[in-house]
């Protein structure tokens, strides 16, 4: 069941971001990452505003994506955009943000690099009367985050947990099978969501014997998660920490069964790290699983080096975040579905959740391709 988040006096917000917007639009502008800024001119009911978009990194194939969806929208619908990189790091991006700010950007779409560092530049945001919507990762510590527009990240977790415990059929067999779990980065507040979700199912089992986890690295509990973080969910990071695992603990023989990855850009460095060690795509190849449904992964998929991705459609979120904005610059109430999960330490940010999908070899070509996020050629089929 929807939920309508009622903004208070919505009429006179709209007339402030309205005056503000008009004097700061301009006709084009350019990012200090070199990414290109573009307008449009104002049409039906665009209100021509402008909308700072700070996106976290290049490195990977998802951020690209989402920050070209959203731009196209946005400009589809007469906004101005001021559209930023960060390049992963935490000082540039709030440079960008900063920036967007004194160029008069009236409503800025924020995906974090570090969830935990933009209150006070979100507090000047704020002073100038400038909503803020947080993209796919909560910004956290700071009541001046407005929206959130997410996937159901601990369902992601869910799916990945599951995924492994059918796979292994951990309902039916004594086991023991071995499992090496992987997080997130420890900077980035979906991280904790995505381990939850996954090991709210795994836990048990390692509880019970029916998993174990040579290596030791095994949280006691979700509150644990960073412990096995992969900091920037870098891939080469991931397979170095794999090579380490497998060096160590599985040199004489012994099975690996499991990894869980929370993502794609981690699952590439592990399966890398496997094939390093003489694993092959087979009966014997390790469960792995990912998110994101990055190219080299699928490919991965049809190749029998990785298990699963969840897939979350970013256009569906760049969709979200643009009907969001739409929503805030004419004082409508703005759509949520979500107004108790996603508390940032000082609030409970009104949220909007999209339903992520599991991918495997057996329905790429009902999910990616049908849906024309990949073609059939994209992927060799």
């Amino acid at each position: 069941m929807s939920w309508k988040w009622k903004r208070a006096a919505a009429g006179l917000a709209a007339a402030s971001l309205l005056m503000t917007g008009l004097a700061a639009c301009s006709s084009s502008r350019t990012d200090e990452g070199g990414a290109a800024s573009s307008s449009a001119a104002a049409s039906g009911d665009a209100t021509n505003l402008a909308v700072g978009i700070a996106m976290p990194t290049r490195s990977l194939e998802r951020w690209n994506k989402d920050g070209a969806n959203l731009e196209k929208l946005l400009k589809d619908k007469g906004y101005t955009t001021n559209l930023q990189y960060a390049d992963n790091k935490v000082d540039q991006q709030i440079s960008q943000i900063q920036n967007m700010i004194n160029e008069g950007d009236n409503i800025l779409v924020i995906a974090s690099i570090d969830g935990t560092a933009l209150a006070p530049i979100l507090q000047t945001a704020a002073d100038q009367g400038i909503k803020v919507i947080a993209y796919d990762r909560l910004i956290n510590g700071t009541p001046n985050v407005d929206y959130y527009a997410t996937f159901d990240n601990y369902m992601v977790g869910q799916m990945q947990g599951k995924f492994i415990e059918d796979a292994l059929d951990l309902k039916n067999q004594a086991g023991p099978f071995n499992i090496e779990p992987f997080a997130g980065s420890p900077d980035d507040n979906n991280a904790k969501f995505f381990f939850a979700g996954a090991w709210d199912v795994l836990l048990p089992y390692v509880q019970k014997g029916v998993l174990k986890v040579p290596s030791g690295k095994s949280p006691a509990s979700d509150d644990e998660w960073q412990s096995i973080g992969i900091p920037g969910w870098a891939s080469d990071s991931a397979q170095n920490e794999m090579t380490t695992r497998l060096n160590s603990f599985y040199a004489g023989g012994t099975k690996l069964d499991a990894v869980l990855s929370p993502n794609d850009s981690l699952a590439l460095g592990i399966a890398q790290a496997l094939e390093g060690a003489g694993y092959k795509p087979g009966p014997d190849y390790p469960v792995l699983t990912g998110q994101d449904g990055d190219k080299a992964n699928v490919l991965n998929i049809l190749a029998g080096k990785q298990s699963m991705t969840v897939w979350k459609d970013t256009r569906e979120l760049a969709k979200r975040v643009a009907t969001m904005v739409d929503e805030i610059a004419t004082g409508a109430d703005v759509e949520v579905n979500d107004t108790s999960t996603y508390n940032n330490g000082i609030k409970v940010v009104p949220t909007y959740l999209i339903s992520p999908v599991v991918v495997t070899k057996d329905n790429v070509q009902d999910t990616l391709v049908a849906s024309g996020f990949y073609s059939a050629s994209d992927l060799g089929l």
